[in-house]
C-alpha cells in the first residue's frame, strides 16, 4: 500500500495540474479564438449561376464549385464512408476523440514524426473555417478548443452537413456535391459505391488522390475507404469486391450546362458585378434567372449560326487550315502560298492515328465546327480523322459547294471533284448541317451577326445573339457594336412624316435628286436601290419598296430638326444622329439592340418601354432578393389604365390591386398603327398581278415562308451593302438581325450562280437567299436569319393583329393618286387615315389611270436567284 497512494496521489496531482493548464491555455488563447457563432449564418462561398426563364441553367460563374447539400440528399453510403475513413467516432465524441489523440501521441513517440494530426470531422471544419493547415502545436491546441465551441453550438447532423459542403476534394471542387459534378458527371444521388468510395478518400490529400491527377494511388486510397466501411459493417464482402474493382470513368467535368449561351451569360455576369461586385457576385450563391426562355435562346443562335454559314459558302471556300502532309490541293498559287507556304517544299509522310489524335487535342472547336484531318480522297467524297477520333465519310453534297472564295465579289469555277477542293494531308473545319442531316466541309465565317429579340409590351428580351462564337471573340455586337442602320431607320421617318400632315396615301415624287452643294461645287444624287423610279407614289408604297429619294423628300417636308427630335423619342441619342440629309437614308449608327427598342415602340402602339434581360435574382437557398418591375405598354383595348379591387384584407376592408408601372407614350396610338401598316406592307406587298397593280415589298420572302397575315418588317442595307439588316414584329414579338464584317471597310459584296446550291432544295433554300445571284442586300443577308427565328419562335402562336385605335377611319382611294374614289375595282383600295387628314377630293376622270388598260412596263422586282 506503501506504493499505491503515492501512485494515486501523483495521477490525481498530474490530473489537476493537466486540468489547470489546459483552464489557463484556454484562458491565454481565448481572445485569439474567433467566433463560432457565424457558423450558424455561415454562407459558404457558391457560385453564381445564370438560368433561363424556364429554370435551364446556361452559365456558371466562380473559381470555386460547389453545389450545397442537406444532410438528407446526400446518400448513406457516402455518409458512411466519410465516417469510416475520417472519423468512426464522430457521433460519439465531444469534437476531441481522446482514443484519437492517445493514439497520435503512441505514434509521436515511436516514431518521433507528427504524422497523424488526430483530427476529428469537428476539429476539421474548425481548421478550414478558421486556421491553416500548419502542422504546429498551437495551431493543434486552437483547433481542439474551437472544436469544442462548435459541438456546443451545433448539433452532429449540423457539423457533418456543414463539413460534407465545405470540404476541399480537389480540382476547386469544394463539398461533395461539386465533387460528383466534377469528377462524374452526375448527380450526387446517382454515383455507384465506387465512386462515392473515391470522393470519401479526397480529404487527406485532394490534389493526389483525385482520379483525374492521380488514378493510380485515387484507386488504393479507395481500397482503403471500402475496406474501413467493410471493418464498419456498412457493406458486405461482395460489395467491397465489385466496388474496389469497378472503373469508375473518372474525368473532369465543366458545369452542368444545359444550354450554352455565353453572350447572355456575359451580359448577366457583368450586370451582378456591376450591382454587387465582382467577388460578392462571384461567392455568393446567386441564382441570377432571366427573361430568356430557353427554346428562343437556342432558336435564335442556330438562326445566326446557319445565316453566316449560307453566306459564307456561297461566297466559296478559303481553303485548308493547315496542310500537314502530302501534295496541295489543286488551288491557284496565291491561296496555295497564304495556306501553307511554298510549293516547292518536300511533302512529309502521312501521320498516324495517335499523332492526329494528339494534334487535334489541342486545336480549339467552335461549336458547331469541329476540326478535322483528310485522310483520304476519292472522286467525289474524302474521308476525314475527326477531334473525337472518328473516321467520317463527307459526300458530294457536303463539298461541291466549295468552288474557290477570290474576292468578296468573285468566286471561282464550281469544283468537278473531290481532288479539286483538298487533298489528304489537309487541317480542315467540318460541321454536321442539321437540315440535310450529314457532316460537311466547312470554314469559319469570315463575317458577323447579331439577331436581338424583345417582347415590345414590356421590353423583356426573349433571346439574344452577339455573334459567331463568343470564345473566338467576346465582343457582343447586339449591345456594342454601332454600325450604319440604312433603310431600317425609314419607318422612324415615315412616322415623322404622319406627325407632320402626311398621310398613307400622300403622293410624294419619286424621281432622282440632283442637290448641287455650292461651297464644295459638287451634287448630292442619292438613288433608289435598284435604280428605279415609279414617278408620284403613295407613301405607303414608297415604303413597302424602300425608296430612298422619297425618304430623303420627307425629310425636307418635316425638317431635319423636327426628325432628329422625333427620332429621339425612340430612345436614340440625338449626338448619334447625323445632322445632314443622308440621315434619311440610315447614316446613322445603332447597336441592333437600340434599333430592336425603337421598333417596340411601334409594335406597342407608342409607349418606351425599356429592355432587361434579368427577371429575379435568388439567393442559394432559393429566396427572391431582386425582382424586376418594369414599365409596361397598357393594353391597348383599354382607354385608361384603372386601379381594380382585388379582395378583402383581414378586417374586410376592399383591397385594391396596385396597377402596373406604365411605360411613357412617346408616339400617339395612330402613328404607330399607321406606321406598322406601312411595315405590313413591305412584306405583304399589294394589288392584283393579273391587273397589273401588284407590286412586291423588300421583305416579301417573309410571306413567302411564314404564310402569316400578322407580319410586320422593314430591310436596311448601307451603301456597299458593308451592314445589312431586318427588323420586324408578328405574334407578340420584335426582333431585329444584323449582319456585316466587323472591319467596316469591307463590304458584303456579290455572288455569282451556284448550281449547287440552287439543286439541293430550288425553293426554300433559294428564298432564303443562300444560292442567289447578284449583290448582298438586308432582305438577303439579314432577313433568313429573322425568318427561321420567328418561324420558330412563332410557331404555335396564333397570329396577332393589333387593334385599330380610336381616331382612325378608313375611306376608299385610288391606288394612284390617293385620292378619294367612288370604283370598287382594283384601281382602288381601303385605307387608313387619323381622323380629319383623310382625303376630301375625288379623283377626276382626266386623273383616273388603269394600269390594265395602259402599255405600262412592268414593274421592277428584285430577282429571286
Amino acid at each position: 500500500m506503501k506504493y499505491v497512494k503515492p501512485l494515486v496521489l501523483f495521477f490525481f496531482t498530474s490530473a489537476l495540474i493537466g486540468i489547470i493548464c489546459v483552464i489557463s491555455l484556454y484562458f491565454y488563447i481565448r481572445p485569439e479564438l474567433p467566433s463560432v457563432a457565424i457558423l450558424k449564418d455561415v454562407r459558404l462561398q457558391t457560385p453564381m449561376k445564370v438560368y433561363s426563364q424556364d429554370g435551364v441553367l446556361l452559365s456558371q460563374f466562380g473559381v470555386k464549385r460547389r453545389i450545397p447539400l442537406e444532410l438528407k440528399d446526400i446518400p448513406k453510403p457516402l455518409i458512411q464512408a466519410v465516417l469510416a475513413t475520417e472519423d468512426s467516432r464522430f457521433y460519439e465524441h465531444p469534437g476531441v476523440d481522446l482514443i484519437g489523440v492517445a493514439r497520435a501521441f503512441v505514434n509521436l513517440l515511436t516514431t518521433g514524426e507528427k504524422g497523424q494530426g488526430a483530427s476529428t470531422i469537428t476539429m476539421q471544419l474548425a481548421r478550414n473555417f478558421f486556421l491553416s493547415r500548419e502542422k504546429a502545436w498551437m495551431r493543434k491546441v486552437k483547433e481542439t478548443f474551437i472544436a469544442w465551441h462548435i459541438e456546443k453550438l451545433l448539433s452532429k447532423d449540423e457539423i457533418l452537413e456543414l463539413y460534407l459542403n465545405k470540404i476541399e476534394l480537389g480540382h476547386r471542387a469544394f463539398g461533395v456535391g461539386a465533387a460528383a459534378q466534377v469528377y462524374f458527371g452526375k448527380d450526387i444521388k446517382d454515383l455507384t459505391l465506387a465512386q462515392m468510395a473515391t470522393i470519401a478518400g479526397l480529404p487527406q490529400a485532394p490534389s493526389v488522390l483525385n482520379p483525374i491527377s492521380n488514378l493510380s494511388r485515387s484507386q488504393q486510397r479507395r481500397r482503403i475507404v471500402l475496406a474501413r466501411m467493410l471493418d464498419e459493417g456498412y457493406i458486405s464482402q461482395a460489395e467491397f469486391q465489385q466496388a474496389a474493382g469497378e472503373d469508375i470513368k473518372a474525368r473532369k467535368h465543366g458545369a452542368e450546362i444545359e444550354l450554352s449561351a455565353p453572350y447572355l451569360a456575359d451580359m448577366a455576369y457583368s450586370e451582378m458585378i456591376t450591382r454587387y461586385g465582382r467577388e460578392e457576385a462571384e461567392t455568393g450563391g446567386f441564382q441570377v434567372y432571366l427573361t430568356v426562355p430557353s427554346d428562343l435562346q437556342r432558336a435564335a443562335q442556330q438562326a445566326v449560326i446557319r445565316n453566316l454559314h449560307d453566306y459564307d459558302e456561297r461566297h466559296g471556300y478559303r481553303g485548308p487550315i493547315k496542310r500537314l502532309w502530302n501534295a496541295p490541293a489543286p488551288v491557284s498559287d496565291e491561296v496555295a502560298s497564304d495556306v501553307a507556304g511554298p510549293l516547292t517544299e518536300e511533302p512529309p509522310a502521312a501521320w498516324s492515328q495517335q499523332r492526329m489524335a494528339e494534334y487535334l487535342a489541342e486545336q480549339a472547336s467552335y461549336h458547331p465546327l469541329y476540326p478535322a484531318i483528310v485522310t483520304r480522297v476519292d472522286e467525289q467524297s474524302i474521308q476525314v480523322f475527326s477531334q473525337q477520333g472518328e473516321t467520317l465519310q463527307i459526300g458530294w453534297d457536303g463539298l461541291a459547294w466549295a468552288r474557290p472564295f477570290i474576292s468578296d465579289t468573285v468566286q471561282g469555277d464550281e469544283p468537278k471533284n473531290a481532288a479539286d477542293i483538298v487533298s489528304p494531308g489537309a487541317h480542315i473545319w467540318i460541321r454536321f448541317n442539321d437540315e440535310l442531316q450529314q457532316w460537311q466541309l466547312s470554314q469559319f465565317p469570315d463575317a458577323s451577326g447579331a439577331l436581338v429579340a424583345m417582347d415590345p409590351d414590356n421590353g423583356a428580351i426573349r433571346a439574344i445573339v452577339g455573334g459567331y462564337s463568343f470564345y473566338q471573340s467576346q465582343f457582343n455586337r447586339a449591345t456594342q457594336a454601332k454600325r450604319q442602320v440604312g433603310s431600317n431607320i425609314k419607318p422612324f421617318v415615315y412616322s415623322a412624316a404622319l406627325e407632320n400632315g402626311y398621310t398613307l396615301a400622300s403622293i410624294i415624287n419619286d424621281a432622282p435628286i440632283n442637290q448641287l452643294n455650292q461651297s464644295s461645287g459638287t451634287a448630292w444624287r442619292p438613288k433608289n436601290s435598284p435604280e428605279v423610279y415609279d414617278g408620284p407614289i403613295r407613301m405607303r408604297v414608297a415604303l413597302g419598296k424602300s425608296k430612298n429619294v422619297v425618304s430623303v423628300r420627307l425629310l425636307r417636308g418635316v425638317g431635319l430638326d423636327q426628325l432628329i427630335q422625333h427620332l429621339a423619342k425612340f430612345g436614340f441619342n440625338p449626338h448619334d444622329l447625323p445632322r445632314d440629309e443622308s440621315l434619311a437614308l440610315g447614316s446613322a449608327s445603332l447597336t441592333p439592340l437600340e434599333v430592336a427598342t425603337g421598333f417596340s415602340i411601334i409594335a406597342n402602339g407608342g409607349y418606351a418601354v425599356r429592355p432587361y434581360f434579368i427577371d429575379r435574382i435568388e439567393d442559394e437557398r432559393g429566396e427572391i432578393l431582386w425582382q424586376a418591375e418594369p414599365a409596361v405598354a397598357p393594353d391597348p383595348m383599354t382607354a385608361q389604365p384603372e386601379m381594380t379591387m382585388s379582395g378583402q384584407d383581414e378586417d374586410g376592408e376592399l383591397v385594391s390591386s396596385v396597377p402596373p408601372s406604365y411605360a411613357p407614350s412617346v408616339i400617339s396610338a395612330p402613328n404607330a398603327f399607321l406606321t406598322r401598316e406601312m411595315m405590313h406592307t413591305a412584306i405583304e406587298g399589294g394589288g392584283n398581278w393579273s391587273k397589273k397593280t401588284y407590286w412586291q415589298g423588300t421583305g416579301w420572302r417573309a410571306k413567302t415562308l411564314m404564310n402569316r397575315e400578322d407580319l410586320a418588317g422593314k430591310t436596311g442595307t448601307t451603301n456597299d451593302s458593308k451592314d445589312t439588316w431586318f427588323s420586324g414584329m408578328g405574334g407578340g414579338l420584335v426582333a431585329t438581325t444584323w449582319v456585316g464584317f466587323d472591319d467596316m471597310s469591307r463590304s458584303l459584296g456579290r455572288t455569282s450562280r451556284n448550281q449547287h446550291l440552287i439543286n439541293r432544295n430550288p425553293q426554300k433554300f433559294n428564298w432564303m437567299g443562300n444560292a442567289m445571284v447578284g449583290g448582298e442586300d438586308g432582305a438577303r443577308v439579314a432577313q433568313p436569319a429573322w425568318i427561321r427565328f420567328m418561324s420558330r419562335a412563332l410557331e404555335g402562336v396564333p397570329e396577332q393583329y393589333p387593334p385599330v385605335p380610336e381616331g382612325i377611319v378608313t375611306v376608299r382611294i385610288d391606288r394612284s393618286t390617293g385620292k378619294l374614289t367612288q370604283r370598287t375595282d382594283h384601281t382602288s383600295r381601303f385605307e387608313y387615315f387619323i381622323k380629319g387628314t383623310e382625303p376630301q377630293q375625288y379623283v377626276d376622270e382626266e386623273e383616273f389611270v388603269d394600269p390594265f388598260e395602259q402599255d405600262l412596263p412592268q414593274e421592277q422586282t428584285e430577282d429571286i436567284f
